[in-house]
C-alpha cells in the first residue's frame, strides 16, 4: 500500500528520485517547528515570507530555535495581497513561505525568487494546480484540504538537503529518519496513507494537475466575478494574490452577513463564516468541491443583494 500511494504521489506531482516523499504523522503546525529544529543552526538566519496567520505561526516557532529574518510583510496591507518587495538577509539558510493561506484568502502566483533553498507550507493548495519544484528544498502539507484525512502531512524534499539536518534530535524529529526508514520508523497512519494514495489516483483520473488548476481557477473566476460586480459584497484579497482555494469577502454590515450564513446553511450550503480572528465571509473550494456549488453560492448572493 506505501509503495502504491508513494508511485501515485511520484506520478501526479511529477516528482524524481532526487526527492524523498515522506509521510508524517501530524499535521503542517508541526513543522512550523521541525523545519528550524532540523535546518536551523546556530549563527544561521531562517528568511520567512509573513502573508497571514499561518506564516505568523511559522515565524514565532523558528524564533524558539535561531534567527529569523520577515523578508516581505504584509500586515500593512491586512494580507490582502502578497507583497512584491523581498528585503533578504545576508546568506539566509533557507527561505519560508506559505503558498495559500487560507484565512485572508491570498495566494502566491508562482514561488519567491529566494537567494536560498525555498521550504513552503503548501498545505492547502498541495496538488491543486501544477506543483512547483525548481529551487525547492522542502515542501510539507497537511493532508486535510486536498489530499486526505487530518493527523497525516506529507513531506517532499531533496535527499541531500535532509542530509545536512541537526543529528541531535530524537529520531522521530528528524526527517533523516523519515527518509531513511521510509515513513516506517514506528507505525505510521496506515489510514490517511491509504486515502492519500486514492486521492492521487482520482486526481490522475481527472486528467492530473493541470485539469484540476483549469478547473479551480474556473471554480474561482466564478465567485470573483460575482464579487466584484456586486454593490453590496466586496472580496477581501486583491488581483493578483487571490487564493483559488479560499474565497474570502465583507458584506455591508453584520446583520447582512449572518442573513447570508443562515440562509446558506438552510440551502445545505455550510461552512461560509470567516475564520474567528478575521470575520467576514469565507467559500473554501479545494479539488473536490463541485463546480455546482459555487453557482449555487452566486445565486445567493445575488438573491440576497437583489
Amino acid at each position: 500500500m506505501l509503495d502504491r500511494t508513494e508511485a501515485l504521489v511520484r506520478e501526479v506531482g511529477g516528482i524524481g528520485d532526487e526527492l524523498a516523499i515522506l509521510f508524517v504523522t501530524a499535521g503542517a503546525t508541526q513543522h512550523f517547528a521541525m523545519v528550524p529544529q532540523n535546518f536551523l543552526g546556530p549563527g544561521e538566519t531562517a528568511d520567512i515570507c509573513h502573508t497571514g496567520i499561518w506564516s505568523g505561526k511559522a515565524i514565532e516557532e523558528a524564533k524558539r530555535v535561531g534567527t529569523v529574518h520577515v523578508a516581505c510583510d504584509g500586515k500593512a496591507d491586512n494580507f490582502a495581497s502578497i507583497p512584491t518587495e523581498m528585503s533578504w538577509s545576508k546568506q539566509p539558510r533557507y527561505v519560508h513561505y506559505t503558498s495559500n493561506e487560507t484565512i485572508y484568502g491570498t495566494q502566491w502566483v508562482a514561488p519567491p525568487d529566494a537567494p536560498a533553498p525555498l521550504v513552503c507550507d503548501a498545505s492547502s493548495d498541495i496538488f491543486s494546480r501544477p506543483l512547483p519544484l525548481a529551487n525547492h528544498a522542502l515542501i510539507y502539507a497537511g493532508a486535510q484540504k486536498n489530499l486526505g484525512p487530518s493527523g497525516i502531512s506529507l513531506v517532499i524534499a531533496r535527499k541531500d538537503f535532509i542530509e545536512t539536518g541537526s543529528r541531535a534530535l530524537s529520531p522521530l524529529a528528524q526527517y533523516r529518519t523519515y527518509a531513511a526508514e521510509r515513513s516506517m520508523h514506528n507505525t505510521p497512519n496506515t489510514f490517511g496513507i491509504w486515502m492519500i494514495g486514492e486521492v492521487c489516483a482520482w486526481i490522475k483520473a481527472q486528467g492530473g494537475l493541470a485539469a484540476m488548476a483549469e478547473r479551480n481557477a474556473r471554480k474561482a473566476a466564478l465567485l470573483y466575478d460575482a464579487l466584484d460586480s456586486s454593490k453590496i459584497w466586496k472580496a477581501h484579497a486583491k488581483p493578483g494574490s487571490r487564493s483559488n482555494m479560499n474565497v474570502t469577502w465583507r458584506g455591508p454590515s453584520k446583520d447582512v452577513e449572518d442573513e447570508l450564513i443562515a440562509t446558506a446553511e438552510a440551502r445545505g450550503m455550510s461552512g461560509l463564516r470567516g475564520h474567528r480572528s478575521v470575520g467576514g465571509m469565507r467559500a473554501s473550494i479545494y479539488n473536490a468541491f463541485p463546480e455546482e456549488g459555487v453557482h449555487r453560492l452566486v445565486e445567493l448572493l445575488r438573491e440576497l443583494e437583489r
